[in-house]
């Protein structure tokens, strides 16, 4: 099993313009693009999508969707996004997944996350989608599964001690 190796001293805004070189020309030189997000930890992803949006007024995440197609693209992209953000785009992948609706993903997400990271994906999800994802459910899955899966989702799960 391989390490991701990041750099304890990095500069984000040097980061944001090898991409934005990387993004010059005809297609995308991928290897830069790889060079660089591919070797940076989640807290320094974030400063570079910062700094990007501060030295060129636009979304990285935005502009590597324009850059980048199929699965090289969807890995970046959801490499790219903070946790929440990643579970809130697997959500909904799950729930609009045809013909039938990903439900171990869901059950999975919902699982595994605390309480309080459940609830963060959840308003990652409606900011993203400006709907909750207890809607997208109700929309797109049917019978007892929608009720078990809205259930899931929706119910905040006490995680603390018990008092005897």
């Amino acid at each position: 099993m391989s390490t991701i190796v990041f750099p304890d001293h990095h500069s984000a805004v040097a980061d944001a313009e090898t991409l934005k070189k990387a993004f010059h020309g005809w297609g995308t030189d991928e290897k830069a693009v790889i060079g660089v997000l591919g070797r940076r930890n989640a807290l320094q992803r974030k400063l570079i999508r910062q700094a990007y949006e501060e030295l060129y007024q636009e979304d990285l995440v935005k502009r590597l969707e324009s850059e980048l197609a199929g699965d090289f693209e969807k890995a970046m992209y959801r490499w790219i996004l903070d946790p929440e953000d990643r579970e809130a785009v697997l959500l909904n992948v799950a729930i609009k997944k045809k013909p039938v609706v990903d439900y171990r993903t869901i059950i999975e997400i919902s699982s595994i996350s605390s309480p309080d990271e459940l609830l963060a994906i959840k308003r990652a999800y409606q900011k993203r989608y400006n709907h909750s994802v207890e809607e997208d459910l109700a929309q797109h899955a049917s019978g007892d599964l929608r009720k078990l899966l809205i259930g899931v989702v929706g119910t905040y799960r006490y995680n603390g001690e018990v008092e005897l």
